[in-house]
Order: structure tokens, then C-alpha cells, then sequence
């Protein structure tokens, strides 16, 4: 039973399932949109198991990380806590991962990491930044600070370390974009 209870309270507190912290958040204009990082984060997987001694739930299976406006699908995520053992501190996606804001556009890479702390999401590998049928954006690690609104694109190869997948370098090392004008009425 006891067992049974530490799971329950690990699987609550790692998808964030906090309302009075969500009450009083912060809702700040980034490059993903007007985005609530202090929401809940609600997950949704065929699949969920945890593991209690590492402080770890991973979901397989259509997985769907949604927190306020902003969704992240993936093949499989691992939610871990910090230190306290009660709150998300890092989410770990792994395979066709899609990042969705239904005011900015989406992003796709190979791997990608949220972490909710520093309000920081990377996508790694192959990615491509869609800007809302505007612009499309490529190279292979996008940094995106929910907090301030800074995003960056490279294109060098990128080592892993043990938050960061490692990803392979674009063509010359070179980001790339495509930008579509305006039409013009009149013409």
C-alpha cells in the first residue's frame, strides 16, 4: 500500500498537477506566444511506468506533454524530479518530436528536453522551425528561453552531454531559412 501511495503522489507531482501554483502564475509573450510557464503540465501516453528509486515516470506511446497553449508530442518522454522529489525538473523527449504553439508555429528535431526550472526547451537532431506559413528555419539544436523569448538555431554538430542529445551538423554547418513576403495586392 505504501508503495501504491509514493507512486501516486510522484505521478501527481511530476505532471504538475499544482493548482494553487498555477493561480498565481506569470504569463509572458515569447517566441512560442503568450505562454503560462507556471501552468500545469498535463501528460497523456498509452503507457506510464515510474520508477521510484531514480525519481523517474516515462511515458511511451503518442506521448503529449500540454501546458497552457504549448504542446510537445513524442514517440516516449521521461518526466524526472529535482532534488525534492515533488516537482518536474526535467522532461526528456525522444522520437518525431513536435513542439506546437497555436500563436507561433512548430518546431520538430529528433530529441528534446524541457527544463521546467530554468523554463528552457531544446530540440536536437534534425530540426525545423515552421514560423507560422511564414518562414521555415533549419539546423540541428533550437534553444528556446519561455521566460525571455530568446530563441537560437545552429547548425554545427553538437556534442551530448547528459542533458543534451547529440546533434549531427547541417549541410556546411550553415543555419538555414526561408522566408515567403507578403503578396502584394495589386499584382
Amino acid at each position: 500500500m505504501r508503495t501504491a501511495t509514493l507512486l501516486l503522489v510522484l505521478c501527481c507531482t511530476v505532471c504538475g498537477l499544482d493548482a494553487a501554483r498555477a493561480a498565481g502564475a506569470d504569463t509572458t509573450k515569447t517566441v512560442l506566444g503568450k505562454h503560462n510557464t507556471d501552468a500545469p503540465i498535463n501528460i497523456a501516453a498509452d503507457k506510464m511506468t515510474a520508477d521510484l528509486n531514480a525519481k523517474s515516470v516515462t511515458y511511451v506511446g503518442n506521448v503529449i506533454v500540454t501546458q497552457a497553449d504549448i504542446k510537445m508530442h513524442a514517440n516516449s518522454m521521461k518526466v524526472t524530479t529535482g532534488a525534492s522529489g515533488k516537482d518536474a525538473d526535467k522532461i526528456y523527449a525522444d522520437g518525431k518530436v513536435l513542439l506546437d504553439s497555436p500563436n507561433s508555429g512548430t518546431a520538430t528535431g529528433d530529441a528534446g528536453i524541457y527544463d521546467v526550472p530554468k523554463k528552457l526547451v531544446t530540440l536536437s537532431g534534425h530540426v525545423i522551425l515552421h514560423k507560422a506559413g511564414r518562414a521555415t528555419m533549419s539546423g540541428s539544436l533550437l534553444t528556446v528561453n519561455l521566460v525571455t523569448g530568446q530563441a537560437q538555431i545552429v547548425a554545427t554538430p553538437v556534442a551530448g552531454t547528459a542533458d543534451q542529445a547529440a546533434a549531427p551538423g547541417m549541410p556546411g554547418n550553415r543555419v538555414q531559412g526561408v522566408f515567403t513576403p507578403p503578396s502584394s495586392s495589386g499584382n
